[in-house]
């Protein structure tokens, strides 16, 4: 009986230190968190555009476009899944895969690709020092997409990303381009340029308009542009909790892609974004 008492005793002592550790663990996570992005303007993540700084939610996109053949096409996920701050300064983002739907029996509905973002803030600051950030990122996907939902092959995509600020306005740019791991002749190395203007209007509401331009370079389409005003909506944010240090809270947004290239392979993209910031 006392070998059995000494065992539930050494038992609880394990599982009390276990819950210490963790909760060690969070606090310092959410500490880490709210250290990191205080030193950043409170600027609302876009609707198309990437944050020029860093940030930490859950996101999941459904978006309806009308393809070049009338067709309407819906990607339920769009491409979005976790973005975390692990790490002082650096963003790690997991983007599940999508499922995308075509309208079309001609055409497979499937599962798109798995994609991968390591972002590292360079420069900032908040509102009150400047109102400004600098970030550098590295993205890779995987071609897991089923059914030719997904591309050929793998791509590594090095991304700049810059914003600043005036009063109320802000002004967030983001550039990137896609280098195929293989099959290069079929996907080219496209440069993906996206530019948004925002204003806050009565705290939470950021009217936008967003210019979303993919100059593609070798492959089938080498030397064209493709390129969509994109006027947007994004409500940020709507707080769960009166308490300051609580980060948790909702964010949603609407936005569409509106094409003014000669040649666009779909058109009138309407998105719906949901986040949850924690």
């Amino acid at each position: 009986m006392q070998k059995f008492l000494s065992f539930v005793l050494v038992l609880l002592s394990l599982c009390s230190g276990t819950a210490v550790a963790q909760k060690q663990f969070f606090d310092g996570w959410e500490n880490r968190v709210r250290s990191t992005t205080a030193q950043q303007p409170a600027w609302a993540v876009p609707v198309f555009t990437s944050s020029s700084g860093l940030v930490q939610l859950a996101r999941t996109d459904m978006i309806r476009q009308i393809t070049s053949a009338r067709t309407t096409t819906w990607n339920y996920g769009g491409s979005k899944g976790f973005n975390l701050i692990p790490w002082y300064r650096t963003e790690v983002d997991i983007n599940l895969p999508p499922y995308i739907q075509h309208n079309n029996v001609k055409v497979k509905d499937g599962a798109g690709d798995l994609s991968l973002l390591l972002k590292y803030r360079v420069l900032a600051a908040n509102e009150k020092q400047g109102g400004y950030s600098v970030s550098a990122a590295l993205a890779a996907t995987a071609p897991t997409g089923s059914y030719s939902n997904g591309a050929v092959s793998a791509t590594v995509s090095p991304s700049l990303f810059l914003g600043k600020g005036y009063r109320s306005l802000d002004v967030q740019t983001a550039a990137s381009i896609a280098l195929p791991t293989g099959r290069t002749a079929t996907l080219g190395r496209p440069v993906t340029w996206n530019t948004v203007i925002q204003e806050k209007v009565a705290k939470i509401f950021w009217p936008e308009v967003e210019v979303n331009s993919t100059y593609y370079r070798g492959g089938p389409n080498d030397g064209k542009i493709q390129a969509f005003v994109s006027p947007g909506l994004m409500i940020s944010k709507i707080k769960f909790s009166s308490d300051p240090k609580n980060r948790l809270g909702l964010v949603i947004g609407a936005g569409e892609q509106i094409a003014f290239s000669k040649y666009h392979a779909y058109n009138h993209e309407l998105s719906l974004t949901t986040r949850i910031v924690f």
